[in-house]
């Protein structure tokens, strides 16, 4: 095999290991912009406009407890708190695998809202997507460590794990007959 193979096939290789995390289009770090925030949806994602449209962006290398999760409804009033109605920077690292743009976050006076929202106790350091993060590894330590926010919590659930319970229930509930598929696809009223 050529040095030139060898290289593409490396590429595909940890491309594919980054997919799940990563929909990249282009280079690494796309793009850098600032915009008002005109929507929180949860504790890692929010609507900044961009050119007079509203971007979906997922805070990278955190995961906020679910909507219907402990902690949940807290985590996205940390972040309102943080971010609604204020203008922010965007550093961008591409898409997810859902199309929000994925970006750590810069409030006017530098601050890293992704790193607060750890370091406050709101959220995890997404590993799986953030492997190397050292910073976001410390400031969960220091959380955990202060019982700050959710970690007051003897045994909170992360949301990934929540997540895969929560689907194994409809898949139960659909496969039962308990649940038409249609009914699972449907947005909770909860």
């Amino acid at each position: 095999m050529t040095p030139q193979k060898t290289n593409a096939l490396l590429l595909v290789c940890a491309l594919q290991y980054t997919s799940s995390c990563l929909y990249l289009q282009g280079p690494a770090f796309v793009a850098d912009f600032s915009g008002p925030v005109v929507s929180v949806l949860d504790g890692d994602t929010i609507e900044v406009l961009h050119n007079r449209h509203p971007e979906r962006i997922r805070l990278s290398g955190i995961d906020c407890p679910e909507k219907g999760q402990a902690y949940g409804t807290r985590a996205k009033q940390a972040a309102s708190e943080l971010v609604l109605g204020g203008e922010v920077t965007l550093q961008t690292f591409g898409h997810d695998k859902y199309r929000r743009t994925l970006a750590d976050v810069f409030l006017s006076d530098g601050t890293n809202v992704n790193h607060t929202l750890v370091e406050d106790g709101w959220c995890w350091w997404y590993r799986k997507c953030a492997p190397g993060d050292t910073m976001l590894e410390k400031l969960e330590a220091e959380a955990r460590e202060v019982k700050a926010g959710l970690w007051k919590d003897p045994n909170p659930i992360p949301p990934w794990v929540f997540r895969k319970i929560r689907g194994n229930y409809y898949l139960f509930l659909i496969t039962s007959g308990q649940m038409s598929k249609e009914e699972s696809t449907r947005p909770s009223t909860a």
